[in-house]
């Protein structure tokens, strides 16, 4: 009975992979060959790790595939999820078919972090995250028909009125004056079928935001959250910089925190070439990124100068910055990093077998916090710790399927407490980094959009609020 259970999934698999062009005629013939020879075909894992190097051949694959099996009928769904040993809908009833499939197959394929050397492991990441994203938001937008034929290979007709996003690197300077990428991201829209006429940048609330990539404060860069970056713009018309703040072991904390503020300072000189005011810059990362969101969030509200001058005259020079820097409009954190220390429920429910578990924390911690110049327990390190009686209005994103769960809700919580304006947006059935499978994963994706949309309207009552008080 499994032997036949085994070979009908093994069959379905190699029809999936060529359906998808995931594998080549060459690969299945190599495939039939092994079988001729060893009278033993190939397992469903030993498969999946063979098909695996393909990321690196073709960039989007992982999206492809990943999305493709979300068009298989749920019982072969709930089939392969089984064969893996992944979670069931009692395990996890908010969790469809298709998602509980992919935390399948990232349990099985996933190396521990503490086997595998940090830069490779940023190499992988990187790789894994570009593959996953939906390969229409790497294509430029282009000013004319035909830059957009020459330079992108894309159709040159565009739909009246349709937001088109373009991007562009810059080199700042870091908190320590080396060098620092940014991203800058601009909608503008069209006025023009055939896209020949001059495109009309477009940023109507004069809004920037200021997104800071997770990755444990020791992966992840400016690409891994490209397409997160690249549909905010789209959706909002706002302006995005993405920050390529330096990383963990080599820079320890809390270096990623002073290049965020230096990028923040950037910003506030430097908005209006993005057609936003310095008034309404708001904030925004995901997991570590969140975290250091919220730290922002804090300190440019109450910076605290005893806890900069445990930094000697650096930190006494980020203290001066940040009194005059102006105080953001609003935050959105996504199942951001709030308390390293406190153990809530979450971290015993969901510290295994997720895209985030107990080894992932601790080695990212190791990484942060052991050439730090910071003791562990630090106010820089924990926003839960410092001040945050007077943090801007805050939109926390929490995710339900994820060790970091109850420390965004109690941060949430904290700030509430001090009557500040907070709303919390739960996404169920979802994991720690469920924003990299918005483009993979339809439901995640509609979710995706509806937290966009929601603080877009949180920040327009934000922006009808100010002026009401202004009269």
């Amino acid at each position: 009975m499994f032997k036949s259970k085994e070979s009908s999934v093994n069959s379905l698999l190699n029809k999936a992979l060529t359906t998808l062009k995931l594998a080549t005629s060459a690969q299945m013939e190599s495939d039939l060959e092994n079988t001729r020879i060893y009278a033993k075909p190939l397992t469903i894992k030993e498969k999946i790790l063979r098909y695996k190097p393909l990321t690196s051949c073709q960039t989007h694959t992982l999206h492809h595939a990943m999305k493709g099996l979300g068009y298989l009928p749920a019982p072969v769904l709930e089939n392969l999820t089984s064969y893996l040993g992944g979670p069931t809908a009692e395990q996890y009833p908010h969790a469809n078919a298709h998602l509980r499939l992919i935390l399948a197959v990232n349990r099985k394929l996933k190396t521990p972090l503490d086997l595998m050397p940090m830069q490779e492991l940023r190499e992988k990441f990187a790789t894994d995250a570009v593959a996953m994203q939906a390969p229409k938001v790497w294509k430029q937008a282009s000013d004319t028909m035909l830059s957009n034929i020459k330079r992108n290979n894309i159709k040159p007709f565009t739909k009246k009125g349709q937001t088109l996003v373009r991007w562009e690197d810059k080199v700042i300077a870091d908190a320590d004056e080396g060098d620092m990428t940014i991203r800058c991201y601009q909608a503008s829209k069209r006025s023009s079928r055939i896209g020949l006429k001059k495109r009309h940048i477009t940023n109507p609330d004069e809004t920037v935001m200021l997104f800071l990539h997770g990755g444990g404060f020791c992966i992840g860069d400016i690409d891994t959250h490209h397409e997160f970056c690249h549909t905010v713009c789209e959706r909002t018309g706002w302006s995005i910089v993405s920050v390529d703040y330096r990383l963990a072991p080599e820079n320890p904390t809390p270096a990623a925190l002073r290049d965020c503020i230096t990028a923040y300072a950037w910003l506030a000189e430097n908005c209006h070439t993005l057609n936003a005011l310095p008034s309404r810059i708001v904030l925004a990362g995901d997991s570590a990124g969140g975290g250091l969101a919220t730290l922002m969030a804090q300190q440019l509200t109450a910076p605290l100068q005893n806890a900069w001058l445990d930094l000697g005259i650096d930190g006494q020079k980020m203290f001066e910055l940040l009194k005059r820097l102006p105080k953001p409009l609003a935050q959105m954190p996504i199942y951001p990093v709030t308390d390293i220390e406190t153990d809530y429920p979450s971290w015993e429910l969901y510290g295994d077998g997720l895209l985030l578990d107990h080894a992932d924390v601790a080695v990212f911690g190791e990484a942060c916090f052991k050439n730090s110049p910071l003791p562990r327990i630090h106010v820089l390190n924990s926003p839960m710790l410092g001040d945050n009686s007077k943090v801007c209005p805050t939109y926390v994103i929490v995710a339900e399927l994820d060790v970091l769960r109850d420390e965004a809700i109690a941060y949430a919580e904290q700030i509430n407490r001090y009557g500040i304006l907070v709303k919390t947006h739960t996404v169920l059935g979802a994991p720690h980094g469920f924003i990299h499978l918005m483009s993979i994963h339809h439901g995640l994706g509609q979710e995706t959009n509806d937290i966009i949309d929601g603080f877009v309207h949180f920040v327009h009552d934000l922006l009808s609020t100010n002026v009401q008080l202004a009269a």
